[in-house]
């Protein structure tokens, strides 16, 4: 069976750009998607769908809509809380809605990256969810940029040992909570995988073979994009990259990486003067040559910075959602181009 025939719920059509009010477009785009629903009994006997729909996962941003998928094949429906092109961060869910994802068979979720969502799930009664972080430890990422900055590392060892320090995060919970951002650890990510398929053949028994199966090869296939991370990011110049938004903890961790973002706690915040002079020294200390930013949020801050210091630009996808902007089609995509952006920044030979 393949892993890739999942039946997806439609979805509300791409937009063209960033919409002016991103909360009402998501709060719209999740309550089409939960109206669409068929539910079925919302219990853990047979299929618990509707005849000739699966079962009903209601998945709260693009990182666990494609475990669902990937994972479900062609026995769910999965649709997908947020809008393509949405901040998922800024999802609001009505009263109406959050009674509606009561019904649904199964939520996955990521517990701290959407309020809103957590708060809902709480109130909805759904009976099955899959929360990623209880089938993998969350790590902090604290604000210690100059303290990770200095023990972090240095002229030698690039590629030895996993930093420790030096990422900021979200405002997801206040200074010191867990960083959300567990999806951009492919051995991370595949632990989740494997806790979506367990909680899959919990709310459908009948096809738990399948979903286990399922999420055996995923983990897998993450396995492996990690063996590819690893070997693609040996013999590098540098461990330091710059980062518009500080989402890249995890991914700097695993290999070795020392993350210094422009703007840690809002993607769109402008920092401050002191600010960009850490990342003036920092990046000249560090022999950084490029600036990232996100697509779907455009380049003008990491542009100043990277005008002002001569560098160049380039773009590092969170992958948390797939849009026209980005640099592929789906989460490996993304990821393997997100793997060749730092392997041209960092100087891994």
């Amino acid at each position: 069976m393949s892993v890739m025939n999942a039946r997806r719920r439609p979805l509300i059509p791409r937009p063209r750009r960033r919409a002016a009010s991103r909360t009402a477009l998501a709060g719209a785009a999740a309550l089409g998607m939960l109206g669409l629903t068929a539910c079925g009994s919302g219990g853990t006997e047979g299929t618990g769908g509707g005849a000739g729909d699966g079962v009903d996962v209601v998945a709260s941003f693009y990182p666990m809509q494609f475990l669902a998928e990937e994972i479900g094949g062609e026995h769910v429906s999965v649709s997908s809380l947020v809008e393509p092109g949405v901040e998922p961060h800024d999802l609001e869910l009505s009263p109406r809605q959050t009674a509606e994802l009561g019904e649904a068979d199964l939520v996955v979720y990521l517990r701290g990256f959407q309020p809103a969502v957590d708060k809902a799930i709480e109130q909805s009664g759904v009976e099955n969810v899959a929360e990623a972080t209880s089938y993998t430890e969350p790590v902090e990422h604290g604000s210690g940029h100059e303290e990770g900055h200095e023990e972090g590392h240095g002229e030698e060892g690039h590629g030895e040992e996993p930093a420790e320090e030096g990422h900021e995060g979200h405002d997801h919970g206040g200074e010191g909570a867990a960083d959300p951002h567990v999806w951009l650890d492919p051995v991370k990510y595949a632990e989740v995988a494997e806790g979506v398929g367990d909680a899959l053949a919990e709310a459908d028994p009948d096809h738990a073979d399948d979903y286990r199966k399922n999420a055996d090869a995923l983990a897998e296939k993450l396995r492996d994009l990690d063996a590819d991370f690893r070997e693609g990011l040996e013999n590098r110049r540098t461990d330091t990259f710059i980062t518009a938004h500080a989402a890249f903890g995890y991914l700097a961790d695993r290999y070795g990486l020392h993350e210094e973002s422009v703007a840690g706690l809002d993607p769109e915040s402008e920092p401050s003067g002191a600010r960009m002079r850490q990342l003036h020294r920092v990046a000249e200390e560090d022999d950084v040559d490029t600036v990232f930013f996100e697509a779907a949020a455009g380049e003008r801050t990491a542009k100043t910075l990277a005008d002002d210091l001569g560098l160049r630009t380039g773009v590092l996808d969170p992958v948390e959602g797939i849009t026209d902007a980005s640099p592929g089609d789906d989460y490996f995509e993304v990821m393997r181009a997100n793997l060749q952006a730092l392997r041209k920044a960092l100087g891994a030979r």
